[in-house]
């Protein structure tokens, strides 16, 4: 999907698909090992669906489509933007399409202290060189970085559907940072504050946000939701 801040020159990648599958070889083949952490699909918001997701759920990711709702209510929360936890890593966005790539970044950032990345792998060089950078900066090192739009291109083009330059879906990331669920969307202006949550609260949380965006839209059929899970139990 473009983005607010792209420019007419600006690039476009292929956009990724809603697949865990997709998403596990991206997030394993540039630094997150395959033992600590995976993407499972949710297929629903009921307690016996959310109980069927894997534990801890240390990130959400949820994909939607663009819609004049969606774009009203976009606007009006950039009203409501506030101040951050220093905690919170967060990422504009300005290359066309990479709102997948954005979210799993989103993801990745904010649950550092609970992972361990590869040691000099891709993502830990990345968070590494990004840390001190605000998300304008975050946003332009990642259009700069050959190494990332590689990698994108190819986890864009394994999907089972074919993959289109001109999308009107966008992902965005929920994650738990110092008791707080944030919102992160790289078309925003900063992360959106939800209110109150924990670890072991993140998934039912995020689902209540994420139903009434659905609720919001009711014409549209196009949602996915995905979890990002620590293996092997609570870290």
């Amino acid at each position: 999907m473009a983005t607010p801040d792209e420019s007419p020159s600006a690039k476009r990648w292929l956009p990724l698909e809603a697949n865990p599958d997709v998403m596990n070889q991206f997030l394993w083949g540039l630094g997150l090992p395959q033992d600590e952490a995976e993407c499972f699909d949710v297929y629903g918001f009921d307690d016996e669906l959310l109980e069927m997701v894997p534990k801890p759920v240390l990130a959400v990711l949820f994909l939607f489509p663009i819609t004049p709702q969606s774009e009203e209510e976009r606007i009006q929360q950039e009203t409501n933007v506030k101040e951050p936890s220093s905690n919170v890593y967060f990422m504009k966005q300005t290359v066309g399409n990479a709102c997948g790539t954005i979210a799993l970044l989103h993801a990745l950032g904010n649950i550092r202290s609970r992972i361990s990345l590869t040691n000099g792998s891709y993502f830990d060089r990345f968070f590494k060189s990004t840390s001190n950078m605000d998300p304008l900066q975050r946003a332009t090192f990642l259009e700069n970085d050959r190494d990332m739009e590689v990698a994108h291109s190819v986890a864009a083009t394994a999907g089972e559907t074919e993959a289109l330059e001109n999308v009107e879906t966008h992902f965005i990331c929920f994650a738990c940072v110092d008791g707080e669920l944030y919102e992160l969307d790289g078309r925003k202006s900063g992360p959106i504050v939800h209110g109150p949550s924990t670890p072991s609260q993140l998934l039912q949380d995020a689902s209540k946000v994420i139903k009434g965006m659905i609720e919001k839209n009711p014409d549209c059929l196009n949602f996915n939701v995905i979890a990002i899970s620590k293996k092997g139990g609570d870290a």
